[in-house]
């Protein structure tokens, strides 16, 4: 089997192609290291959108009609590498960067993409417990027009979504982070490079003056089959500190309504627990962050979570 590819200069070009078929590529972390291993033969046609430079783009724009609240517009070709070290987001959309710091390796972090991560739909993605914890939508555009979808209904399934096949993601949307916000994204990692998530865990905290909690969410990576938002924290959070109490209630919520499964890398049971442990940490780090608290990118790093940790201990257990 044949595989053309065109490449498009323009979006409409871009756009027009996906109309007759085609499927869109950019890094091609995905897409090309899967028909690699036999995952799925690569499509007869394929257009390449790594040359528009309008989806490269991060900036604040306005927001809608109905909420005219500004919005974070990071166009669907930003790499995770520019994610991680850009100022805007890893001061103030800090879990998201967190993510993309864990992406892969150097290599896939510099030609992977958002839009790609987010269209692929792992559950075991990086960026998808951050982004849907802050709010995120997708921007979907196709030779019709455009709509804007809640991350939470876009992704329907594992490798999923429910973009129409000529829709073509241009951007991801999140709301302005204000005040006392901070947000954070941690992971269970064996090893600290090329790993894909055992389990991991996103928040977002919004706290009132006096530090209590005004506003959370926590979402669950790879223990569902898409990424997990909690439900019930405003009854166990809401005009309460994150103290240790607050922080065990979520941890025991997190694996209380995590669904994972067990395979090679690790058993449901294990993951329920641990899932709990990264949803504690993760809040506890968003908290941290609101409260004015400079914790360096990625948490993982900074905090000695995962593999880091774990080398300690092996070091420790050795000596």
């Amino acid at each position: 089997m044949t595989t053309h590819l065109l490449v498009a200069t323009t979006l409409d070009e871009a756009l027009a192609a996906m109309a007759n078929g085609a499927r869109p590529i950019a890094g091609g972390t995905d897409l090309v290291v899967g028909a690699r291993v036999g995952k799925a033969p690569l499509p007869t046609e394929l257009v390449a959108i790594d040359r528009l430079d309008e989806l490269d783009i991060v900036g604040m724009v306005p927001g809608g009609s109905d909420d005219p609240t500004p919005l974070l517009f990071v166009g669907a070709m930003v790499s995770h590498a520019t994610i991680m070290n850009h100022p805007l987001l890893a001061a103030s959309y800090s879990g998201l960067a967190d993510a993309s710091a864990l992406v892969g390796s150097p290599s896939t972090r510099n030609v992977g993409t958002i839009g790609g991560n987010v269209m692929n739909a792992s559950p075991a993605m990086d960026t998808g417990a951050p982004l849907l914890a802050m709010g995120a939508m997708a921007v979907l555009q196709s030779v019709s027009g455009s709509r804007t979808v809640p991350l939470a209904e876009l992704w329907t399934g594992p490798g999923t979504t429910s973009a129409g096949p000529d829709e073509l993601c241009v951007a991801i949307l999140i709301p302005r982070r204000m005040g006392e916000e901070g947000s954070a994204y941690v992971r269970l990692e064996y090893r600290r490079a090329m790993e894909i998530a055992v389990v991991g865990a996103g928040a977002a905290v919004t706290l009132n003056d006096d530090g209590t909690v005004a506003k959370a969410a926590v979402a669950l990576t790879a223990v569902g089959p898409t990424i997990l938002a909690l439900t019930g924290l405003e009854e166990l959070l809401i005009g309460t500190p994150l103290d240790d109490l607050s922080l065990s209630a979520v941890a025991m919520l997190a694996s209380e309504q995590a669904s994972p499964i067990s395979d090679l890398r690790a058993s449901d049971k294990y993951r329920r627990h641990t899932v709990g442990v990264m949803a504690k940490r993760a809040l506890e780090a968003a908290g941290r962050r609101a409260a004015g608290e400079t914790i360096a990118i990625p948490v993982n790093r900074a905090e000695g979570i995962g593999a880091a940790r774990n080398a300690a201990a092996q070091n420790g257990a050795a000596k």
